[in-house]
């Protein structure tokens, strides 16, 4: 009997620790509880849309200042104009040393965004101009294979292709978003590759 009170006791006192851990936790609706490593969940720093007594505009998230990049970002001097092609026809030059590895890299990129339209030979048969009436993309070899822009497409030097996978012509979109500088620069290095096929 004397086993059966303990047993009885300590049973009572579980649940009252439980009942006053759960009333305690529901006293205030605001509290979050015991929280281990408070400074964990609280950043020092401000989040950029809070509110910033520092600034004179009471803004966070500040205008960066006059000619300033960002980490990573290459700036492209030439406008989408044709003066600003014809300054790139003449200016610009591949960067990018022609290996093997980056005449891969270049492959690929070609087949994945360029492919669709010019052809994964670069004859301008490629999957979607084939499957849609009146949809012609140019072919980068080829006797008389006129450029839209002049001259043939064999022979477009690096800048007006470079130029072009960046602002994209015609029913061609800018491709700036979808590509890297260095993955422009490899895709030109194989559109030179393909313009060499007779």
């Amino acid at each position: 009997m004397l086993a059966m009170n303990k047993k009885n006791i300590v049973y009572a006192a579980f649940i009252m620790l439980a009942s006053v851990a759960m009333l305690s936790a529901c006293r205030d609706s605001k509290s979050t509880g015991l929280e281990y490593a408070r400074n964990m969940y609280d950043p020092i720093a401000y989040n950029q849309d809070q509110p910033n007594k520092n600034f004179a505009n009471g803004q966070t998230a500040q205008t960066p200042p006059a000619n300033t990049d960002p980490i990573g970002f290459v700036r492209y001097e030439f406008a989408n104009t044709p003066e600003g092609l014809k300054a790139a026809e003449a200016a610009v030059v591949n960067p990018l040393p022609i290996t093997e590895k980056n005449l891969l890299e270049g492959k690929h990129y070609y087949e994945v965004f360029c492919g669709v339209c010019h052809g994964a030979k670069g004859d301008g048969k490629g999957p979607i101009t084939l499957l849609e009436k009146g949809i012609t993309a140019p072919a980068f070899h080829g006797e008389g294979k006129e450029s839209s822009r002049g001259g043939l497409m064999s022979e477009l030097p690096t800048g007006r292709i470079y130029h072009t996978i960046m602002y994209g012509y015609n029913a061609m979109g800018s491709h700036a978003s979808q590509l890297t500088p260095s993955e422009r620069w490899k895709v030109v290095m194989y559109v030179q590759q393909l313009q060499k096929i007779k």
